[in-house]
């Protein structure tokens, strides 16, 4: 990373600054009891509402993880009616996680009728199509699992959806301004540590 020191020679980190980005880590990933020790801890004050946040969120990444993309919706439209309705590509890889676990449990025929209810009217916008075809190409074979779009059946695209799902829900609750504004404190921190290390290399 390129460093200009002129840029952050003003800049100074106290332990406030290095709360609220511990705080925010914690928050952004649902660890709700380190989180709440962590605020006793330090005495920070923090709302309720992002303790209660954290396990309606965490709650909903794991009906992700599991598959669950139904339960995972509802949970979601609660939390913020439009945000799904506002962010379409989100809404279509949510609802494709209900269609791949009906592959992965071979109920073929639910899947193709999900699929054609819920997914198919995607597919009149051009940036759908593709995936929608590869989707539905799960169909085709037997053993999905050794498709060529096997990965679409992976903990791994789970894990995606999931962690798109998550910071699109921070995104439209309070947690957001400790997202954004410790964002910009890492950035501090990191910038400070690599004028440092150029310092101490002579660089």
């Amino acid at each position: 990373m390129d460093v200009d020191p002129r840029h952050y020679d003003h800049v100074a980190i106290n332990d406030n600054d290095i709360h609220n980005v511990v705080i925010s880590y914690l928050v952004h990933n649902c660890y709700k009891e380190t989180a709440e020790s962590f605020i006793a801890c330090t005495g920070m004050k923090q709302s309720a509402d992002h303790i209660e946040d954290m396990e309606r969120r965490k709650r909903i990444i794991n009906y992700a993880l599991e598959g669950n993309a139904l339960e995972a919706i509802e949970l979601t439209e609660q939390l913020g009616h439009d945000l799904l309705e506002k962010n379409k590509e989100l809404h279509f890889d949510v609802l494709s996680l209900h269609f791949v676990n009906l592959v992965r449990s071979r109920k073929c025929t639910e899947a193709l009728e999900f699929a054609q209810t819920k997914l198919t009217p995607f597919g009149k916008m051009d940036k759908y199509v593709s995936k929608l075809e590869d989707f539905l190409a799960l169909l085709a074979y037997e053993e999905p699992e050794k498709s060529p779009m096997f990965h679409l059946l992976s903990m791994d695209y789970r894990q995606q959806v999931a962690d798109s799902l998550n910071r699109a829900i921070l995104g439209c609750t309070s947690s957001i301004f400790i997202e954004r504004f410790s964002q910009k404190l890492i950035e501090k921190i990191f910038a400070r540590i690599a004028i440092k290390g150029q310092s101490a290399f002579g660089l």
